[in-house]
């Protein structure tokens, strides 16, 4: 049986909800089923493309999909920590102004049939789900004397992303 890349995607636009109501409301899930959903999201990403690639699928659409469903899930999540008050809320915002952006810039202004990534584009997407995998990991209080400092690790982090976000935007 074939696994379509379409349902690793899909994985991922199913989780983001669950997620982000966790990421708001630390009490709604335990912290190992939050990180154990993540990192299935996480793997979707990873995992839909080289599918893709491997069966002959890829295709302009696919990479919308793949990617308008990766702003989604890290918007929510991003939404829902910012309600909790671990990451500026701000920066969920700039994500998805940067997305919209990314994709008028690429159908739009240079007439491309497919998105036009940029290299700061790409990091930050990597990097929008770095907070979240902190936070996360935070949660589980494997070693609790470290729980406030990977809260703070995470707070910075998102600094850094709205900071990067603003670049790109700018770019």
């Amino acid at each position: 049986m074939r696994i379509q890349a379409h349902l690793l995607t899909g994985l991922r636009l199913a989780l983001a909800l669950p997620l982000a109501v966790a990421f708001a409301r630390p009490d709604s899930l335990s912290p190992f089923v939050v990180a154990l959903l993540l990192a299935a999201a996480i793997g979707s990403d990873y995992f839909d493309g080289v599918v893709a690639r491997r069966q002959g699928t890829a295709s302009a659409g696919g990479q919308l999909f793949d990617h308008a469903t990766d702003c989604l899930f890290v918007t929510a999540c991003l939404a829902g920590a910012a309600l909790a008050g671990s990451v500026p809320p701000v920066l969920p915002v700039l994500v998805a102004l940067a997305f919209g952006q990314y994709v008028l810039d690429s159908y739009w202004l240079h007439r491309r049939k497919q998105l036009r990534m940029s290299t700061i584009g790409r990091w930050n997407g990597i990097g929008y789900f770095v907070p979240l995998v902190v936070l996360a990991a935070a949660r589980l209080e494997l070693v609790p004397a470290l729980t406030p400092l990977l809260t703070a690790i995470a707070r910075i982090v998102a600094y850094v992303l709205v900071a990067s976000t603003l670049v790109s935007i700018v770019d």
